[in-house]
């Protein structure tokens, strides 16, 4: 399940990707800050295994971002676990090549991972779950048409202390690419 947008394409991501390269971004204290990998350190070993269990489980799509133009990898965004009974997906993601932050890359990625889950699964509703104090995270989903629809007050603790944690909705309805 691939997919190309103007500057970012998806792809399924392989044990090629697991490299000193993504370890050092999940290491990145201003990567990982809102990512909840950060709890267990992360080595080559960990991230294989996590790749080859997602490349496993049926219900989730774990995809690189990469750089369209030269297919430089440059972070992963996953759909999944897909809830069939009830036809929604999570959807999480991150830009562990900080060269790429601020640029639009993240929005895009959404959108075509948005794409993927309401034309390719035939999903009717996508989520996405984020620190409070997020904003990046925050901003990339509200341009890529995703409506905040609740915050469940002091649920994570954030860099800062307790955050609240925010979630973010698209329903197939709602999504202007259909």
């Amino acid at each position: 399940m691939s997919i190309t947008g103007r500057r970012v394409s998806l792809r399924p991501i392989s044990l090629d990707d697991c490299t000193d390269r993504y370890v050092q971004w999940l290491r990145d204290p201003e990567v990982n800050q809102y990512l909840e990998t950060r709890w267990v350190e992360q080595t080559l070993e960990t991230v294989r295994e996590f790749v080859l269990a997602v490349e496993m489980d049926p219900s989730s799509h774990l995809m690189a971002i990469t750089d369209a133009g030269t297919g430089r990898h440059i972070g992963n965004i996953k759909l999944g676990p897909v809830r069939r009974h009830h036809n929604y997906a999570d959807l999480s993601y991150f830009i562990g090549d900080r060269h790429f932050w601020g640029r639009g890359y993240a929005t895009e990625a959404i959108q075509l991972a948005t794409r993927l889950g309401f034309e390719r699964l035939g999903l009717h509703r996508l989520q996405a779950g984020i620190y409070a104090t997020n904003i990046g995270g925050a901003r990339a989903l509200e341009k890529a048409g995703f409506i905040r629809d609740a915050v469940l007050h002091q649920q994570l603790l954030g860099p800062s202390g307790w955050d609240d944690h925010v979630w973010y909705r698209l329903l197939v309805e709602e999504w202007q690419g259909g």
